[in-house]
């Protein structure tokens, strides 16, 4: 393992800004700089202002930040320009500075194809997914891509969630009732830390019709959804591979440097273990 440098003036800060700040990306990016030597440092933010936090990164030559829930669209009009992977799905869940030119990018979207590819999920499998925003817009844009053609979108915001179905040609619901589908994928905060830690995403009925549970959820890594998942059997996709996978190509964007398989594995335990 290469030396890292003690933190001075050159040391760069690289970010997070969330509703709920979690300690995933922080440790997780921290030990990737302890492992490669490299002169960077990383800390988690919440804010209320978010036009004046996304000002300081561009004064404080703050090198990137990622941007979580609430903020992923609320973003965009303070930034200078979207890469293609924000602009195709108008969510941003990276900001990478150069030089003061604050570029949106979304590492999201990569991550869970990815990850439904590795699952080898069927793209004639009908889906039902939970939520409407930013998050959401990245897992309804990769399903499209794979090919899936037929499921449904549940939001109780009926602009959201009606505009995001409509926007990759899905089908929308206010409310779940007795919908059940082969794939359940949760980009809610519904079993998150917080007040919703205890509430199961689907149904217990819908679960165990199920065959893929997805949850985006990466806090805690193992939601009460993916919990009662595993206790009927089901195959599961976690919050912490996607975690895991979008904060890695992050890490990339800031840095230019692409960590070894084993130097990943090694931070993805210890940021689990936070």
């Amino acid at each position: 393992m290469t030396t890292k440098p003690p933190i001075g003036r050159d040391t760069r800060l690289c970010m997070s800004l969330a509703a709920r700040p979690g300690n995933f990306g922080s440790r997780f990016h921290n030990r990737l700089y302890e492992l490669t030597g490299l002169d960077y440092v990383y800390k988690a933010f919440s804010t209320r202002d978010l036009a004046a936090a996304v000002g300081g990164i561009r004064a404080l030559g703050i090198r990137g930040s990622a941007i979580s829930m609430p903020f992923k669209e609320a973003v965009i009009p303070l930034l200078d320009a979207l890469a293609p992977t924000a602009a195709a799905i108008d969510s941003v869940n990276t900001i990478v500075n150069d030089d003061g030119l604050l570029t949106g990018h979304n590492t999201d979207y990569g991550a869970v194809r990815t990850l439904l590819d590795a699952a080898a999920v069927d793209p004639a499998m009908p889906f039902v997914l939970r939520g409407s925003g930013g998050m959401a817009k990245a897992v309804a844009a990769a399903l499209r891509d794979r090919g899936h053609r037929h499921g449904t979108i549940v939001a109780r915001n009926a602009d959201a969630g009606g505009a995001l179905a409509a926007l990759y040609g899905f089908a929308w619901k206010a409310d779940l009732g007795d919908l059940s589908a082969p794939l359940l994928i949760n980009v809610t905060p519904i079993g998150m830390t917080g007040d919703a830690a205890e509430m199961l995403a689907f149904p217990m009925a819908a679960i165990d019709a199920a065959t893929v549970a997805f949850d985006v959820v990466a806090l805690p890594p193992e939601t009460p959804f993916l919990r009662a998942a595993r206790g009927a059997g089901k195959s599961c996709i976690t919050g912490t591979a996607v975690a895991t996978l979008q904060a890695l190509d992050q890490f990339v964007l800031y840095t230019g440097v692409r960590p070894t398989d084993a130097q990943i594995v090694e931070a993805e335990a210890f940021a689990r273990a936070g």
